[in-house]
């Protein structure tokens, strides 16, 4: 059994289903929230948060880092709202100017006051998910990398937070009027959504970095988004395209010799693209359907109201099928295409060269002439 968690593609695969489901759980409310740019904003900020601890204790391997990270996530959100609040910076042009001054006063502190001690920023941006079976502990006997126990911890509060306050998440996130009308607190709900961004941020820094952190937050997210309108499916969507981008990520990364978290990421940016291009509703192929399915409806009733105009005047030489492309100055294939959707629904009638409006025919004509009538 030892053997088995210490194997390294099962540490490597493991860690990166967790980060992936840990993520995805989370980004969900982030991306519904247009609150995306935070979330790269707290994956530099903790670092800030890892250094004043380390300042504070001379611990490099405190447990307060986490808290530190946290606050320093949520640091990001009070100073970005304070400037937004001045009216002279839009919101993300806040967050823009706010997490590049903290993750650089994190730096200037690291080569000032760290310079020996193993915080590095490359590190903590990167990341190197090849390595996390290196790094164990033993727990009950077992033998276990120490990402993966932290990852499978965060992953369960992440999913505990979502299942205890679903609803409250649901109502802020919807309404947040009705929901502070109802005793919720709006604010209180995004803060602890915000704060658990930062813990996990932390927990996925020795497994992909804080870069690749944010692919994993938002982008399965962005692209559940582009799947459905339900939220219990968009989180379930979410989570799924990351973990399976993680699986598909790592034999890949193999067998190209390449970076691992980064073939990872690479991958959910492919889903997101499969999701714009082929999803049901929002997908760039569905819209074009749409829109050439609403053309050629169009097409149909524009004859239909041509055909009922001119039932009772000029109907041999305005009804006719040879005059369809000159009269609606149709191309050979629209006046065809319509010609044949009309007969097909039964709306129209051809009587040798002349075409003749059927009862359901002459029903729609008149409402899309008189609508409401």
């Amino acid at each position: 059994m030892n053997a088995f968690f210490v194997n390294p593609d099962v540490a490597i695969l493991g860690t990166g289903l967790l980060v992936a489901a840990s993520s995805a759980l989370l980004g969900t409310f982030l991306v519904l929230r247009r609150s995306s740019l935070l979330t790269d904003a707290i994956s530099h900020a903790v670092l800030l948060g890892i250094v004043l601890v380390y300042l504070l204790t001379g611990n490099a391997y405190s447990p307060l880092f986490v808290l530190g990270a946290a606050l320093a996530g949520l640091g990001v959100v009070l100073l970005s709202e304070l400037l937004a609040s001045s009216r002279r910076v839009k919101t993300d042009a806040a967050i823009g100017l706010v997490y590049p001054l903290l993750f650089a006063v994190a730096v200037v502190l690291i080569n000032v006051f760290a310079r020996n001690v193993h915080i590095d920023q490359d590190a903590v941006l990167l990341g190197e998910i090849g390595f996390v079976w290196i790094d164990t502990t033993t727990v009950l006997g077992l033998e276990l990398p120490k990402a993966m126990l932290t990852l499978l911890a965060v992953t369960l509060a992440n999913l505990l937070f979502v299942l205890l306050f679903y609803k409250e998440l649901k109502l802020t996130l919807f309404d947040a009027g009705l929901a502070a009308a109802l005793g919720f607190s709006p604010v209180l709900v995004f803060y602890l959504l915000l704060g658990l961004t930062s813990v996990t941020a932390v927990a996925a820094f020795d497994a992909v970095g804080a870069v690749l952190f944010v692919a994993f937050v938002i982008v399965p997210s962005a692209a559940a988004y582009l799947l459905t309108d339900e939220l219990w499916r968009m989180l379930a969507y979410g989570v799924l395209i990351g973990m399976a981008s993680s699986l598909l990520g790592y034999p890949t990364a193999v067998l190209l010799d390449v970076s691992i978290g980064g073939m990872m990421a690479l991958y959910t940016g492919l889903f997101l693209l499969l999701a714009l291009l082929l999803g049901p509703r929002y997908g760039l192929w569905a819209q074009a359907a749409r829109r050439r399915g609403e053309r050629e409806r169009n097409a149909v009733r524009t004859l239909l109201v041509h055909l009922y105009h001119h039932e009772r005047d000029a109907a041999a030489s305005e009804n006719a099928v040879e005059a369809l492309q000159s009269h609606l100055r149709w191309s050979p294939q629209e006046a065809r295409s319509a010609l044949e959707r009309g007969l097909g629904q039964g709306l129209l009638l051809r009587e040798g060269a002349l075409l003749r409006l059927t009862s359901a025919g002459r029903a729609q004509a008149r409402e899309v002439l008189e609508p409401g009538a």
